[in-house]
């Protein structure tokens, strides 16, 4: 089928379209090239291009000799946790007697040592106000924040509670900044 616009003729071919269409598709799904990352000289220049037997250039001569640096990691790491801000639960927040109390803390680790099952938070001071004594340590790389909850129950009567936790090793020994809870219970 042909048409005729302004004494021009034009007529399309099938096959044509087809062909392209598959040119396109073919393109699209032909494997990509992966690139090649770049990886630097290990040794210095002049003694990767230039034998023994060649006197090496003046350029060369101020290039420092080539050295390999480990870090050192002798030794245990280190545990801290630093306290950053209550999430839930200000201190001095009113609660109703009896009442579930979600309490949250933002802190970091900002020892050397990943936090990992054998960690944990235990109580310290106060009321336990219902929760079990010793609770898992958020597990944690160093260097990270992470947010400590822990469900506690408002006891049945009036006045005001603090309940104190520490953060404990493997080694059972504690470390960092205490995490606390300040509530006034009332009916």
């Amino acid at each position: 089928m042909c048409f005729n616009q302004d004494m021009l003729r034009i007529c399309p071919r099938p096959y044509l379209f087809a062909i392209l269409l598959a040119l396109i598709f073919a393109s699209a799904c032909a494997p990509q090239p992966t690139p090649t990352p770049f990886r630097p000289p290990t040794r210095p220049v002049a003694t990767q291009i230039l034998s023994t037997t060649t006197p090496i250039p003046a350029i060369y001569t101020a290039l420092p000799p080539a050295t390999i640096t480990a870090t050192a990691t002798a030794g245990p790491c280190t545990n801290n946790l630093e306290f950053i801000q209550d999430v839930t639960i200000p201190d001095g927040t009113s609660i109703s007697v009896g009442a579930a109390i979600d309490k949250q803390w933002l802190v970091n680790n900002n020892g050397t040592c990943n936090w990992d099952s054998t960690y944990r938070l235990k109580w310290i001071g106060g009321d336990p106000l219902g929760a079990a004594q010793e609770q898992a340590l958020y597990p944690a790389r160093t260097g990270t924040q992470v947010t400590l909850r822990i469900t506690f129950t408002a006891p049945t009567a009036e006045g005001t509670f603090e309940s104190a936790w520490q953060a404990y090793g493997p080694d059972e020994v504690a470390f960092g900044d205490p995490v606390f809870m300040k509530i006034v219970v009332s009916p």
